[in-house]
């Protein structure tokens, strides 16, 4: 008596082989487990919550009021920057050879004195993706990507390459206003 035996052709073992795996549908309930999640859910929770707290941390670093020195500046936070006159500081607030961070109707500005006397005006806007710059010594840091500008505004060095736009300021008796004389 003769034995055959026969083997699958090898269209055949490459399909057997191919095959997909079919698991037995999952029922939550067999291991005990009602309400569980599953591995995707928990790393798509852990996915959001990481992206949640970088967002925040991006934000506190766009939205910094401190000075260089890590002092508030005065004007700056929640207030207007304007004093009970409508100045936006006295002149004597404003550091020869340096800037002081203001807000005046909700927008913040850099003013600046290069020389004893003359103040200007910049916005504190960064030009490159809208961080609020800083008064830093003789210059204007944008703490977020690392953009240094003159205090005239001209970008020195960073991904800025446009510099801050000027603001429209006059001094009247000791004292910054907005707009011109």
């Amino acid at each position: 008596m003769t034995r055959t035996t026969t083997r699958p052709a090898p269209a055949e073992q490459g399909a057997e082989q191919d095959a997909p795996h079919q698991d037995a549908p999952h029922d939550e309930h067999a291991n005990g487990c009602t309400g569980c999640l599953d591995r995707r859910q928990v790393l798509r929770g852990a996915g959001g919550v990481t992206l949640a707290a970088a967002g925040v941390v991006v934000l506190a670093a766009c939205g910094g009021t401190a000075d260089a020195g890590g002092a508030t500046t005065p004007g700056a936070g929640g207030g207007t920057g304007s004093g009970a006159d409508g100045a936006l500081a006295q002149v004597a607030d404003v550091p020869v050879g340096g800037a002081l961070l203001v807000e005046a109707g909700g927008q913040k500005l850099l003013l600046v004195q290069e020389t004893a006397g003359t103040v200007t005006a910049l916005s504190a806007i960064c030009t490159h993706q809208g961080c609020t710059v800083q008064p830093a010594e003789g210059e204007l840091d944008c703490p977020c990507h690392g953009s240094t500008f003159q205090l005239d505004g001209t970008p020195v060095s960073g991904p800025a390459k446009d510099p801050l736009p000027a603001v429209a300021v006059h001094v009247k008796d000791g004292a910054v206003f907005s707009g011109t004389a």
